[in-house]
């Protein structure tokens, strides 16, 4: 059978093993080291923020970003509605109320007419958020300078989820330095990789020296273990984190490959009845994967494109369901870009992921490419 072509595996530079092995003749396996420290401020220096904090996932990230802001039970929290669960699911560990926020579809990111829809209702309910959760996604920024003075009017303080998108750009100015924290992501799948883990970000120094001790289990400066707070086991490994350091030395030659294969499928695929995730003129995405959205008189569904593709062993992927329509937040405020056109709902029901790998060779994406020429000439027929 043919290899499997997946949608955004691992890349290795050949830099890891360098850091990797320094952990190991240092000794300093786990918890923390001389890389933790390293990558946080490589991170930090390569966004243009102060101050990183390194953890087991980006979840980990802005679930305490959630715990800085003091968001507690009955709380509410605004949170783009076209996104991963990781991005919401910290707001129920706080046993607090998401409310979700419809896209746009110029960035497919979080609406800024839904989100001041969204603050009207909070306005009159008295149920006025204690922060948002803006996603970057797929890669892309947000609109910030449409978003980010509606949440200052109501000085409620941004967490941007940036997981999807370092390297990306907006206005010239990095991903994840929009909020007041930003969150990335270094899962498997993303544009570089710790095996696992996250990073936070912040210029607020308090900020990040507290959630710091939060993630090392709170423990007080004590010989004996003393603990006055709740904390987490939410620090990064040593191991992990040199991973990064050699990652994030090729993170541009990364994005790079990543936009070749975005144009390659643009380019190639230009006659066929769907369009690709707009790239907004305000900033520099990632291209972390290539999505498209079939037009709506196409036949067949994104499941009919996915399950041929699969048959010849390439993953793809549904756009991510809407936090609004899964079981676990049925009943959640959904506020949307507009009365006749759920932006979000209309992405999902349509939107396809192509595979995107950096290391994903010509004759792959070739395979890729006249596949999916097959599908719509057979139907055609």
């Amino acid at each position: 059978m043919q290899e499997r072509i997946y949608l955004s595996p691992p890349h290795m530079s050949g830099n890891e093993m360098k850091y990797i092995q320094e952990a190991f003749d240092s000794n300093w396996i786990a918890p923390l080291g001389t890389n933790v420290d390293m990558f946080e401020e490589e991170i930090c220096a390569y966004v243009g923020m102060e101050h990183g904090l390194a953890l087991s996932s980006g979840t980990a990230g802005i679930h305490l970003a959630l715990k800085y802001f003091d968001v507690g039970p009955g709380d509410y929290v605004f949170c783009s509605d076209l996104t991963f669960a990781g991005s919401c699911n910290p707001i129920l560990y706080q046993y607090a109320n998401p409310v979700f926020i419809d896209s746009e579809p110029e960035t497919w990111n979080m609406s800024p007419i839904a989100l001041e829809k969204a603050f009207e209702w909070a306005k009159k309910e008295n149920k006025m958020p204690k922060a948002v959760i803006i996603v970057d996604l797929y890669g892309q920024s947000a609109d910030y300078d449409a978003l980010l003075p509606i949440c200052e009017q109501y000085d409620v303080p941004v967490i941007e989820d940036a997981a999807e998108a370092l390297g990306a750009s907006y206005k010239g100015k990095k991903c994840g330095s929009f909020g007041h924290i930003g969150i990335f992501s270094f899962n498997g799948n993303k544009i570089i990789t710790t095996s696992g883990g996250g990073m936070v970000v912040s210029n607020d120094e308090e900020a990040i020296k507290k959630m710091r001790f939060w993630a090392t289990q709170s423990r007080e400066p004590a010989k004996h273990y003393e603990h006055k707070e709740v904390g987490y086991n939410y620090r990064m490994s040593n191991i992990c984190a040199g991973i990064g350091r050699g990652q994030l030395q090729a993170l541009d030659r990364f994005i790079d490959n990543r936009k070749f294969i975005f144009q390659q499928y643009k380019d190639q695929l230009q006659e066929l009845p769907f369009s690709f995730m707009p790239i907004s003129d305000l900033g520099s995405p990632n291209y972390w994967l290539s999505v498209l959205t079939l037009n709506e008189n196409v036949e067949f569904n994104p499941e009919y494109i996915i399950n041929k593709l699969e048959l010849l062993n390439i993953e793809s992927r549904p756009l991510w369901k809407p936090m609004h329509l899964q079981p676990v937040f049925l009943d959640t405020p959904i506020f949307y870009h507009n009365e006749t056109e759920y932006v979000c709902n209309q992405l999902f029901q349509y939107g396809v992921c192509l595979p995107s790998g950096s290391s994903m060779t010509n004759e792959q994406q070739s395979l890729v490419i006249n596949t999916i020429k097959n599908i719509f000439t057979s139907v055609n027929k």
